[in-house]
């Protein structure tokens, strides 16, 4: 949500600099500062203290009072800046993590290849780094494929700066005289409205292949443009997410589709080759027509996703991947019907398609069964005489099904309007009429009962 304004905000403010020509090298068409700091003073930036978190406050204040350096940093400056109410507040410091877990005494370490703290307040979190220094490329430090292993190398707020991953995100609130510090040229690339990477594009993706993830999601999220040569090398180096832990890709594929933005960022995934890499069975599929339409669904979901939450509503990550792998579990259903009924076919073929991907993205258990549910639900709704209807209406993921049966229907499958129409009459009748919709459907397919099974009798045992 846009709280302070939009972009002619920053340029105001931004169009205000002085900046000494001799501290500036050109590198491409991207400016970057060497040596001393852009300082932006309290009087040329939007951004006060009643805009920033209180728990955040505390830690920077807890920090400053220790005799330790303190900055909000990263993606909390860069929203303000823009006029966006942050979804985190995150502080960086010269204090040791060990330090930071001394002064504050709600706080604990976590992390091995990136040592953090998380200093509580309530339901506040408010992560504290220590700054960074480049890594090195001995002691493990750096794989052989250039990616960053162990990142625990400390150093100064310069060195962090310039070993964070884009421009944007290199920018310093400083809480002892409300300042902002810019070694990387940030505040000209917010100006200009692009996003850019610090330093050799192509060694930072290598570095951290989530970059490209990252890189797209904020032009998504922000309607910002890619610098020339951060866009160039996303298609060319996207393969490189394959080698990334599938458990920290299911928190970015959370992100990448749950913030609101996720039809744009899925056609940004598509246009620059992305999507393939974290969805490679899904991918292949998007690529070709359905009944002659193009695969519309899962852009429809996300459509839908995206207006819940501008509207608040809830959404959870399993009617998501339910969607994103649609594709996929409905071709190979329809190969194990020639062998098999629907229900048990729709249930292999889940399963097939799920131990696959989880191998790519590791959804967690606690979703994909009820993706699952989600799925087997849509031969059940279609099966609906005697008390199967009413069973059905009671299922606690009815909702959820029933929501998918939708998207199917405006989606293409046209054979399912008549059974969408019908279910979503049912839900708003009385139980009277309920019965009397339920008895006017004649038997047909999977609504036909099975012939009782007749039981002989055991024969009475002969007495002696």
């Amino acid at each position: 949500m846009v709280l302070y304004g939009s972009m002619r905000v920053i340029n105001k403010f931004l169009g205000r600099f002085k900046k000494d020509k001799s501290s500036l090298n050109g590198v491409g068409n991207s400016t970057v500062y060497q040596g001393e700091p852009l300082i932006t003073p309290r009087s040329e930036h939007n951004i006060s203290r009643s805009m920033i978190n209180k728990s955040a406050l505390q830690v920077l204040y807890g920090l400053k009072d220790a005799g330790f350096e303190a900055y909000l940093v990263g993606g909390c400056v860069r929203d303000l800046l823009l006029g966006y109410e942050p979804k985190d507040f995150d502080v960086a410091t010269n204090a040791s993590p060990e330090q930071v877990n001394t002064v504050f005494r709600r706080s604990r370490l976590i992390g091995r290849r990136f040592k953090l703290v998380h200093v509580r307040f309530g339901r506040d979190i408010i992560e504290v780094a220590t700054f960074r220094a480049p890594p090195k490329k001995s002691d493990s430090h750096v794989d052989e494929q250039g990616r960053i292993v162990r990142d625990n190398v400390y150093g100064t707020l310069e060195q962090d700066a310039w070993r964070r991953d884009f421009t944007i995100n290199a920018l310093y609130y400083s809480i002892s005289d409300f300042s902002i510090i810019d070694y990387t040229g940030g505040m000209d690339d917010l100006k200009a409205g692009q996003i850019r990477l610090i330093g050799n594009v192509e060694t930072r993706y290598r570095e951290d292949p989530v970059r490209i993830l990252r890189a797209i999601r904020f032009v998504g999220k922000l309607g910002l443009k890619l610098d020339a040569e951060t866009e160039r090398l996303i298609p060319v180096l996207a393969n490189l997410l394959t080698d990334i832990p599938a458990a920290r890709l299911f928190d970015e594929i959370l992100k990448l589709f749950l913030s609101g933005q996720g039809l744009t960022t899925y056609e940004l995934l598509t246009h620059y080759d992305v999507f393939s890499a974290l969805f490679p069975q899904t991918g292949e599929l998007l690529h070709h027509e359905y009944n002659g339409f193009p695969r519309v669904l899962l852009a429809n979901a996300l459509a839908n996703t995206d207006s819940r939450i501008a509207e608040g509503k809830p959404v959870t990550p399993a009617f998501l991947f339910a969607a994103l792998l649609w594709e996929p579990v409905r071709q190979r259903w329809a190969y194990h019907q020639q062998k098999i009924p629907a229900i048990p076919a729709l249930q292999k073929a889940a399963g097939e398609i799920i131990e696959s991907q989880v191998e790519r993205v590791a959804i967690p258990r606690r979703f994909t069964v009820v993706t699952k549910d989600i799925w087997v639900m849509q031969v059940r709704l279609g099966q609906r005489r005697g008390k199967r209807a009413f069973r059905v209406l009671s299922h606690p993921k009815f909702r959820a099904a029933y929501d998918f049966l939708l998207l199917r229907s405006e989606s293409g499958e046209q054979e399912l309007t008549e059974l969408a129409a019908w279910w979503t009459r049912f839900q708003e009748e009385t139980i009277e009429e309920q019965q009397n919709m339920v008895n006017s459907i004649a038997p047909a397919g999977n609504d036909k009962k099975r012939p009782r099974r007749r039981h002989r009798k055991k024969p009475e045992a002969k007495s002696e």
